[in-house]
């Protein structure tokens, strides 16, 4: 008879993914310690990976906005609607309010990888997707960000009928620090507006900025976990500061929150060999618990990175269908 395999035994990287990181870790330029250094660097290496591997962005309609947030920052959002041209107004297409990833620290709207997703998944959703461009940290520090995408909401909220867009059938999406912040956004809309949200969607989320949640078992060996965790410390004191007891704030850490009762439907992917997974899944917990329909479903030999590698790893281009099918299904809900 086999033998069982231990609940403790290191699961495999995907081969797929170990392909793709070979392929890509030669055109990768060294990443400077320093906040700033480190963003450039990260969006030259964007550039580059994104020419190697033909990501370019579809010939979609967009167009751009200054939103003001009060007591802070203006945040750019980008609308992209599915075709080439402009939704007309009143077409009552659904809407996705979607925060990019990047440790809240790197990343935004106009990296080409970002930008080239945005498109093909509004296109292939049929749906318009408003993406906020929210400030870095720690030029600009919490609660800088989740106010920046709570006016991104609720502008996109107030101007749904002219993007094409019904205010009724509105979603908010985020990945990594970007999950963060969408969950955020539901808890904020719930103490503060209570405006109808018809799904979350959270793609490998940081959600415990205590790192409470932090599952280190997938991490493999030659990382070891006590050096996750301190890079991880080390941007969540950039977003927050030096003051501690600000990553225990629900609109900081949702997963804090000291309820999660009337939040909106939620989809949330998580990867096997990421040490988020831990946060993705105790908030799945935490959302059903609650009441709140749920689905959550962890990708077997994947990390934190690879779900967004369409096209080279199977397993991100099921994560691609599993995230437009859902999207689809906004179509149905609510009222035009």
């Amino acid at each position: 008879m086999p033998t069982p395999r231990s609940r403790f035994q290191r699961p495999t990287l995907d081969s797929a993914v170990a392909a793709w990181e070979g392929r890509v870790a030669p055109l990768l330029e060294d990443e400077p310690a320093d906040p700033a250094g480190r963003r450039r660097v990260a969006a030259r290496n964007d550039d580059t990976v994104s020419a190697a591997l033909g990501i370019a962005p579809l010939p979609t309609a967009s167009e751009e906005h200054t939103v003001p947030v009060d007591g802070h920052p203006d945040v750019r959002v980008r609308v992209y609607w599915p075709g080439e041209e402009r939704a007309p107004a009143g077409s009552g297409l659904p809407v996705l309010v979607y925060y990019y990833g990047g440790g809240f620290t790197i990343a935004g709207i106009d990296w080409v990888s970002w930008d080239a997703r945005f498109r093909v998944r509004a296109r292939d959703a049929g749906i318009v997707i408003v993406a906020a461009d929210y400030a870095h940290a720690p030029e600009q520090r919490f609660p800088a960000q989740p106010e920046q995408c709570w006016s991104a909401f609720e502008w996109t909220r107030a101007h749904a009928e002219e993007l094409g867009a019904s205010p009724e059938r509105m979603a908010v999406g985020g990945a990594s620090s970007g999950g963060d912040l969408a969950a955020a956004v539901t808890l904020m809309n719930r103490d503060r507006s209570a405006h109808p949200i018809v799904l979350q969607l959270l793609e490998n989320p940081a959600l415990d900025l205590t790192m409470g949640h932090a599952d280190m078992r997938g991490i493999d060996a030659r990382m070891p976990g006590v050096i996750v965790r301190a890079a991880g410390r080390t941007l969540v004191r950039q977003y927050l500061g030096d003051d501690t007891a600000l990553a225990r704030l629900p609109y900081a850490s949702p997963l804090r929150a000291t309820s999660h009762e009337g939040l909106p439907p939620a989809l949330i992917l998580t990867s096997e060999l990421d040490p988020l997974r831990g946060d993705g899944e105790a908030y799945a917990r935490a959302l059903s618990a609650a009441g709140v329909p749920v689905t959550a479903m962890r990708f077997i030999g994947q990390t934190h990175g690879s779900l967004g590698s369409t096209g080279y790893v199977p397993a991100a281009d099921v994560a691609h269908r599993l995230v437009v099918s859902e999207l689809r299904t906004l179509h149905a809900r609510g009222a035009a």
